[in-house]
């Protein structure tokens, strides 16, 4: 079994605080969900998440104009510089206090970043362009009186504005202009969350305007009063024109820019009473100007070129939370929305008025997670009340089932994968069906019981329940009647764990009286002896062949048990595996913090040789049962911004009294009402963690750890979310850029020097079908397996498209040929086609319908033929069997004939 899992996707977090974006295509949408960014494709249905990571969590990010390169910074403003397309960090920079905006400008060559009450401008770190210097400071701006909450460029890159909160808007210029101080915009009663430049100065009928939102709700449209110097503009002008005849509008528009005389044109408020804004944004094209309030209400308004112009195209509520994050694709047709605390993330199609996307994780931790027997679907349940049903392939979750009333603590599928089972907190067990998306069942126990223990046999008959309550009883139920059949006494203290033997004739319960118990389901004996612990039971596991059970308990210790002979094989001591990371209110290091750690889950491989472990730490380990030795141990996250990570505590972050400074209370500070009330939640229930504390620090750890039964993929239920490890590279990385160098001339020289996989590459980068066809058909035969494995993924559909499409139109007259790549092209990549079936569905069924083409064309020549034969040769035996008959019948008579005169014979 193969240990190098690598981190592949995170599921069940959508987004968490900071900035959405789009890419310049449109087509995907970029989420910041906690210290790391997902990607989520709109068009084609799924999502990925980057394999780095920042340090906390993250605050602004930013995309280059090209696509290529994205800037990521943490609430610290520590910023990671990553190639977008390899998910590789670049560089890592400091810009040592928080970043509340950045923005590349849109010609691409320089980065703008707030600095506090500073704005500072440095040239483009270009992923083409290697420097040891990759950020190079160009120019600071100062100006404002307080902190500068977001910036936006002119349409040149020469101009930009910043709005503050100090109520006030300024234009500065990236290159000093003679003569020229930045503009001042005033006006406003509280602070300016967005200002835009937008118009035509060489237009008429569309002037520039400067489009400034307060946090109050009024919006302010600037406009030219007058101007200054008319003859120097028409000189500037004039120069231009000489110098350069095809310069675009928007540098004829920056050209007078700096000698505009602002003044407020007209005064628009957006009157939703009893909340304010908190987040806008706008779109130059088609002049919309998009708003968030606190109360969960986006309204659309059109700000036409006319003076005054204002109208509402509509509002909508789309969250009972304040909406975080705004997003305007490139079309303008299509709007994204964040809102933090609830964790959903929203994109909007506004003039067909209907959702491309709606997806919200789990509000509160994660407590569990099952795999369907194909791997495909994982089901979740969380503190929340909800189970979730997500694809892993796309990443979206597709169905939420909230009939629980109080945390989910197990859920579990049918071997059928049509069916998944939970356990809540609640005092029930439920059953849901995939197929119509309905709570079918509910099982109940008589007496009042929080499950936290579930188990369903292979045949998905029977369920079987246990948790606390007042008997510390195990309840079996019928699935079919939803009745109690039988109820297991013998334990002492409250469940922990249950699990069936693959066989479904055993099941082994764990619990905090120190036992592990296996009973009998069927024809089981009257007394059921019990196993002893060191420590209380934690989590019971049953290997695949059912001969041995894994059972963890609290001392940080795995025991395994022969289950015929009900003793102990062996014994793992884990705890100094799993012990690291230190809290921030821990008096002792993280190296001795191992008093606390233990594995509340186990899951064994498909093969039974290795375990995989984790619990409330920051590790998740894989051990080899036979040896009892550690493999390898997987560090779920980074992230400072959660509890248990860091491994030495800073004592600069303490005071003089030894508290540490992440204690003190600093709610008082914030600006607004909702946010001091959201921090200093007292009701019961309403906040996680050691309420005697000043402050709640989320802690790192895994709650549940599963194997996909695929067994080239375990998931982790963490704080983070879902997490997926894999075996394989989901990163589809094409080595080769398209450049100018790539022409039918230089693919042809590249076939001539023998190099058929890049000259393959070469010719679908350039999609042309008859260079495709040159090259295809110019591959040696004896070089098809080796070319055909090293194809990179992204080309494999492309390939197996243009086989079965020259097949069926008849222009490939080579069908050996094109069997032998069918083959080893399935072979080779036969489970990245299976895992993306959804995508390559309807190429695989061009390529069977050429396959039953060609078999139906060969077989029918082949019967042709086999029937011809057939009849020449019975034709042949028909013929020789004639001659043999006539040679073989005895010869006449020896007659001796004589002629007499007359003619009569004469005989004698």
């Amino acid at each position: 079994m193969k240990s190098h899992f690598e981190f592949s996707n995170l599921l069940g977090t959508v987004y968490s605080k900071g900035n959405v974006i789009f890419t310049p295509d449109g087509q995907s949408l970029i989420s910041p969900v906690g210290n790391r960014v997902s990607i989520f494709d709109l068009v084609n249905n799924k999502s990925r998440t980057l394999n780095f990571q920042n340090r906390k969590n993250i605050y602004r990010i930013a995309l280059d104009p090209r696509g290529t390169v994205l800037i990521s910074i943490d609430e610290d403003g520590r910023a990671l510089l990553v190639n977008l397309k390899r998910s590789i960090v670049l560089h890592h920079f400091n810009f040592k206090q928080r970043v509340q905006d950045v923005k590349f400008s849109p010609d691409g060559r320089y980065l703008l970043v707030t600095h506090g009450h500073h704005a500072q401008i440095w040239l483009n770190p270009s992923a083409t362009i290697k420097s040891f210097t990759p950020f190079h400071l160009h120019r600071t701006y100062t100006g404002h009186f307080n902190d500068i909450i977001s910036l936006s460029w002119s349409p040149c890159s020469k101009f930009f504005l910043t709005a503050s909160q100090d109520m006030t808007v300024r234009m500065y210029t990236v290159n000093p202009v003679e003569g020229y101080r930045p503009r001042n915009f005033t006006g406003h009663k509280d602070a300016v969350l967005g200002a835009w430049l937008t118009g035509n100065l060489t237009d008429p009928n569309d002037e520039p305007r400067v489009i400034t939102v307060s946090k109050d709700g009024a919006c302010f449209v600037w406009r030219n009063k007058d101007m200054v110097g008319q003859d120097d503009d028409d000189s500037n002008d004039d120069e231009q024109d000489q110098s350069s005849t095809n310069s675009v509008t928007s540098k004829k528009q920056c050209s007078t820019l700096d000698q505009v005389r602002w003044g407020i044109s007209s005064k628009h408020y957006f009157n939703v009473a009893g909340t304010y804004v908190t987040t806008c944004t706008f779109d130059r094209s088609t002049n919309i100007l998009v708003v968030g309030f606190a109360n969960g209400v986006f309204g659309l308004y059109e700000i036409a070129k006319e003076v005054g112009s204002f109208s509402n195209i509509h509002s909508l509520s789309i969250s009972q939370e304040k909406i975080t994050s705004l997003a305007i694709d490139p079309t303008g047709q299509w709007l994204a929305f964040g809102a933090s605390k609830l964790g959903q993330l929203l994109v909007w199609e506004w003039q067909s008025e209907s959702y491309i996307l709606k997806q919200q994780g789990h509000y509160f931790d994660m407590n569990t997670l099952a795999f369907s027997t194909d791997g495909q679907t994982i089901v979740t349940g969380g503190d929340d009340g909800k189970v979730k049903v997500w694809n892993s392939t796309s990443g979206f979750c597709y169905v939420t089932f909230a009939e629980h009333q109080s945390s989910v603590s197990v859920v579990e599928f049918a071997k059928q994968g049509t069916v998944i089972f939970s356990a809540s907190l609640d005092g029930t067990i439920r059953a849901f069906d995939l197929i119509r998306y309905r709570n079918f069942k509910t099982f109940t126990s008589p007496n009042p019981v929080q499950f936290n223990a579930l188990a369903v046999d292979p045949s998905a008959e029977v369920v079987v329940g246990g948790g606390v309550g007042d008997g510390f009883e195990i309840y079996v139920w019928s699935v079919q009647t939803g009745k109690i059949v039988d109820i297991l006494t013998g334990h002492e203290g409250p469940i922990s764990s249950l699990a069936f033997s693959p066989l479904g004739d055993k099941l082994a319960s764990v619990s905090w009286d120190k036992t592990v118990r296996i009973w009998e389901m069927y024809g089981r004996k009257n007394g059921v002896e019990p196993l002893q612990l060191a420590s209380d039971g934690l989590a019971v596991a049953f290997r695949p062949d059912g001969a041995e059970v894994a059972v963890s308990t609290l001392d940080g210790q795995i025991a395994f048990f022969d289950v015929a002979e009900g003793k102990q094989k062996s014994l793992i001591e884990g705890r100094k595996d799993i012990s690291g990371g230190r809290k921030f209110d821990d008096r002792i290091t993280a190296a001795n913090s191992a008093s606390g750690k233990s594995f509340n889950s186990l899951c064994y491989t498909a093969d039974g040789l290795q375990i995989l472990a984790g619990g409330n730490s920051k590790y998740v380990c894989i051990y080899d049962c036979q040896d009892g030795v550690l493999l390898k141990r997987f560090e779920i996250s980074e992230n400072l911004s959660l509890d248990g990570t860091e491994e030495f505590l800073d004592s600069r972050k303490l005071l003089e009294s030894g508290i540490p400074v992440n204690e003190i209370n600093e709610t008082a500070e914030l600006s607004d009402l909702d946010e001091r009330l959201e921090a200093n939640k007292v009701l019961p229930g309403s906040k996680g963690g050691d309420m005697s504390r000043r402050k709640y620090k989320p802690e790192i750890r895994t709650k549940s750890v599963r194997f996909s039964p695929t067994g080239r993929c375990w998931g982790a239920a963490s704080t983070d979310g879902l997490l997926l490890y894999s075996l394989d590279d989901t990163i589809h990385f094409d080595p080769f850029e398209l450049t100018l160098e790539i022409t039918p001339a230089s693919i042809t020289q590249t076939v001539e020097k023998s190099e058929y996989l890049k000259a393959l590459v070469m010719a679908f980068r350039l999609n042309e079908k008859y260079m495709i066809k040159v090259v295809y058909q110019a591959i040696p035969f004896k070089e098809i397996k080796i070319i055909a494995a090293q194809l990179p993924t992204v080309y494999v559909p492309k390939l197996l498209e243009f086989i079965s499409k020259s097949a069926i139109d008849g222009s490939s007259n080579h069908l050996q040929f094109d069997l032998t790549w069918i083959n080893f092209l399935l072979t080779s990549h036969g489970r990245y086609l299976k895992n993306h079936s959804n995508q390559v569905g309807p190429i695989m069924r061009s390529v069977q319908k050429a396959l039953l083409d060609s078999h139906s064309s060969v077989s029918k020549l082949a019967n042709s033929n086999t029937y011809m034969l057939r009849y020449l040769i019975d034709q042949n035996n028909l013929h020789s069997r004639s001659a043999t008959s006539q040679l073989d019948s005895p010869p006449p008579s020896l007659l001796t004939q004589r002629l007499d005169g007359d003619g009569d014979v004469d005989m004698s």
